[in-house]
This record gives structure tokens, sequence and C-alpha cells, in this order.
């Protein structure tokens, strides 16, 4: 596993070194005169990446939406109020004000830096990019239409809301050009940010440029079922980005944190530093897994003594907590392992998750188009994930042993349908892709959740604001702040996505889960 230590995030100081009157006297020669990019850069990727790995519900409630965890004393997040805790409203300023807007600011710091070769500015500009198109992109992917040509505007405090697959659009041809961009770089041998500066890759744009395809594979699988709905062929684009996209672990994105504060792992400070015991895993997760004989328990959860009758010895075994209800923290399986360490990583984007593109675009017919080349990346997808964990955790090994168990094609509970129809293998992808993006990128779950419409997720009876599948949430609902400080674009936003309702489909999902 890729480890790179977090560096500490300061602002760069730009000191004076003149004094050539007596007014200049008068001036602190230590004090900062000007920001740089690359503290604006290296925050705005710690912004994004802290903000994706954080389990506060306070920001980002995407391992409920996601039902990997349940609730115990608070359970309004599990059962889909977005809006006590102005969820919506704090993901959506968080992502246009510590991501874009420090990277508008980067952009152009960048171009006005006098003594930077143009050709490191250009491949600094595709990093860049990167990031946007990455945030604009989840942006998208959770609300909808959104504000796009006219965000980050300062003059414009009510800026109009694009069309969602108008930006969608828009930002697979930006990806594109940031490719192109880290295709020279990488070809000249150019730098762009440096290892200061790059959080994610110390200042590798041959694994800049690997990131960046995978985020087009990753763009363009979400838009299989609607490809007329965009200005690009999704198939072309997978076919394009694959071969020089994620081939191992050992290139996944991540957020690397560390011992000390600030910088420690978001889960750990939710989970471990707070004393408070609000989650515990959702039954969604633990029966399916249990059912799978999924190895990957071992590392991520506790067992509990399932035993009633006093004085017989424990039945030590998982048991998830019903999701969508309160839940006694004693009673249900913990988080356990690496995740809960104050300097484990944050995924944003993972080789598991690029095999199951691969594997799910084969059954597709794109690629190879062939059973056994999906069969080859689905099982690819497993075990690159089982390794990942298996090498994260100091207690616990999944050995190869019991991944062949796992996935053996006669007897394996997660044996790929080879010979299934095409609707059983984009299940058993979906099923095994579901697993494998636990805690690794929670808001990808819930997306292709939507867009897969499986696995069955869990509808709990004392949950007011689900009856059953299709009540579950398909978007955000716009912030309260946009309703009442821009309500003609938000009313018009609103209008043309079909209204601003926690279930309404956005352009790229095509039916309901519970319609299949």
């Amino acid at each position: 596993m890729r480890k790179l230590l977090l560096p500490l995030l300061v602002f760069a100081l730009v000191l004076s070194s003149c004094e050539d009157d007596l007014t200049s006297l008068n001036d602190d020669p230590k004090a900062a005169s000007e920001v740089t990019a690359d503290p604006l850069f290296s925050n705005s990727l710690v912004s994004l990446g802290t903000l994706k790995t954080s389990v506060d519900y306070n920001i980002n409630m995407f391992m409920f939406m996601s039902q990997y965890w349940a609730a115990t004393t608070y359970a309004d997040e599990s059962q889909y109020n977005l809006t006590g805790r102005s969820i919506p409203d704090s993901y959506w300023s968080e992502v246009y004000r510590d991501v874009l807007n420090n990277l508008k600011r980067a952009s152009s710091l960048v171009e006005e830096e006098e003594f930077t070769p143009a050709e490191e500015k250009a491949a600094m500009q595709a990093q860049i990019e990167v990031i946007n198109v990455m945030a604009y992109h989840q942006l998208v992917t959770i609300f909808g239409d959104i504000p796009y040509s006219d965000a980050l505007d300062a003059d414009n405090v009510s800026p109009a809301y694009d069309n969602q697959a108008e930006i969608y659009s828009n930002l697979m041809s930006r990806l594109n050009s940031a490719i192109s961009g880290l295709e020279t770089a990488v070809n000249a041998g150019t730098p762009g940010f440096g290892s200061s500066a790059d959080v994610f890759y110390a200042g590798s744009m041959e694994a800049w440029l690997m990131f960046a395809n995978s985020l087009k594979m990753r763009m363009a699988i979400q838009v299989a079922e609607t490809p007329g709905a965009v200005n690009f062929d999704p198939q072309t684009a997978i076919e394009e980005a694959s071969p020089a996209a994620f081939q191992s672990n050992d290139d996944n994105l991540a957020l690397e944190f560390t011992n000390t504060p600030p910088n420690r792992n978001p889960v750990w400070e939710d989970v471990i530093n707070t004393g408070r015991n609000d989650f515990v895993a959702a039954n969604t997760l633990i029966d399916m897994m249990n059912d799978l004989e999924d190895p990957r328990r071992q590392i991520q959860f506790t067992q509990v003594d399932t035993n009633t009758v006093e004085g017989d010895p424990a039945e030590m075994a998982y048991v998830g907590g019903i999701y969508g209800e309160s839940n006694d923290y004693i009673d249900y399986s913990h988080v356990k392992g690496p995740l809960i360490e104050s300097d484990f990583e944050g995924i944003l984007l993972e080789y598991a998750e690029v095999e199951f593109i691969r594997a799910e675009a084969n059954v597709r017919g794109w690629l190879t188009g062939t059973a056994a080349a999906a069969q080859d990346h689905y099982e690819n997808a497993v075990t690159a994930d089982m390794q990942y964990w298996s090498d994260a955790s100091s207690d616990e090994e999944i050995t190869q042993s019991e991944i062949d168990d796992y996935l053996d094609p006669l007897s394996g509970p997660a044996a790929y349908p080879a010979t299934g129809t095409e609707r059983e293998q984009i299940e058993a992808i979906a099923q095994q892709k579901w697993l494998g993006q636990y805690m690794n990128d929670n808001l990808q779950a819930w997306t292709d959740w939507r867009r897969l419409d499986h696995p069955t997720w869990f509808v709990a009876d004392e949950n007011p604001n689900a009856d059953e599948e299709d009540d579950i949430p398909t978007r955000f609902t716009y912030p309260v702040d946009e309703q009442n400080l821009n309500q003609s674009n938000w009313s018009d936003a609103a209008s043309a996505i079909g209204g601003d309702e926690q279930t309404t489909l956005l352009f790229w999902d095509v039916e309901y889960a519970s319609s299949r």
C-alpha cells in the first residue's frame, strides 16, 4: 500500500527582502504578503479527501445513504432526514467554497507566476482541472442541475443553474483536455505541482494520468444506460481510458492521514476520539456478508455474543443493527481494524472500482466484450479489495486460499455467473462492487445503487420517510440557503429536474430500484 506522509498544510510566505525607503521600515519583513498556488492546491485536495472520508453526519451521511452503518441514538439521518442537520447545505458549501474556490484561485496564481516555465504551468493546470472535474462531478451526481457557468463569481450572488446533462458533457470534455495535458507532461518529463503540494501522488505525473483516466471510466459507466443524454459515447470513453487507468492497488487515489492533529483520519476522530457510540454495522451489509461468509468481516467488524442463556458458553457472531431504526450499541457489531486507526488513509478512487467497471463494460459488449473477460475483471476486483484490507490490517489476514474459495466458479458463494443472463451478471457485479466500496467511497456506492438498482436495500418499519425502496433518496434536495437567497434560480432548477424532492430521478438514473 502506498504510504505518503501528509505534509503540514501551511500557507507559503512571500517575504519582503528590500527596504529601499524610510516607509518600508514600518513593514514587518516576516509578514505574509501573498499566498502562492501550492497551499491552495493542497488545501483543495485535503478538503475534498477529508470531506469524502468523513463520517460526521453534519456534513457527510453517505455511510448511511449506502446502508453500511446503522444508528444508535440518532436515527434521523438513516431515516433520510436530510434537512435536520442541513446536510445538503454543508456538503454544497464545502465543495464550492473549500475545493472549487481554492482551485480557481490556485489556477490564477499559476498563470501569474512569471518564473515558472509555460510547460510546467500547463501541467499544473491539468492537475487543477482534474480535481475541478471530480468536485463538480460529485455535485451534479448528488443534486442534478447546479450553478456551473455562473458559479464562483463573487460579484454574482444569484447564479443560474445549468442543465445536469449538459454539465456532465462539459465535464467530460474538460477531463479529456486535462488528460491530454497530463500526457504531454508525462511524455516530456515535465513536472507539475511538487511533492509538498501534491498530497495525493507526491508529484508523480504518471500517477495523475492514471487517476484522470480512472475518473473518466467512472464518469462514463455512470451514463451507460442513458448515452443519448450526453454528447460523448460512454463505450468509446471507457475503451480510450481503460489501458491508461489503474492497474493495481498501488495506483489508488488516497489521502494519507497522520497520528497528529489536525491531519488525523476523520473516521477515527468521529468514532474513537469523540468517545461516542453512535454507529454500528448495518444489517443490510452484515446479513449479506454472513450469507456469503465474506472473509472481510474479520477485518472490518467485531463479533457479539448472541447467546441469551446466562451461564452458557458465548456464541459469537457478526450481527448488524436494524438500518433506519435506533439500536443498542452493545448488541451489534462495531467498526474495527485499520478503518479506525488515526493514520489510516482515505480512499477516493480505487483499482477495485476500475476493475468492476471493466467487468461491467465487458458484460455490455464493450472492451473485448466477452464473458471470460468480464469474469476475469470481476475476480480481479474482488481479489484487489480483499488484498487491500488484508494488507491494511495488522491483526487479521485474508489468505489467497480464502479468496479462491470465495470466488470458486463451481462452489464459491461469490462465483461469477458466467452462463447467466446479462442482468444476472450485472447484479453480481453490483453486489460485489457495493461490498468492495465499503468505506472506500460511500458516495460512489450510493451512486452505483441508484444506477444499477441492486443490491436490494433494507427499509425499516419505523422509518417515517421510506416505506419501500422507491422511497430511498435518489438525490439530495437543494440547500435551504439556495431556496431563500437564490429563489428564482432555485425554482427554475427544481422545475427543470422534475421537482426538488429526495426521490426525483437524475438524468442517468432510469428507474427506481423496486421497479426492477
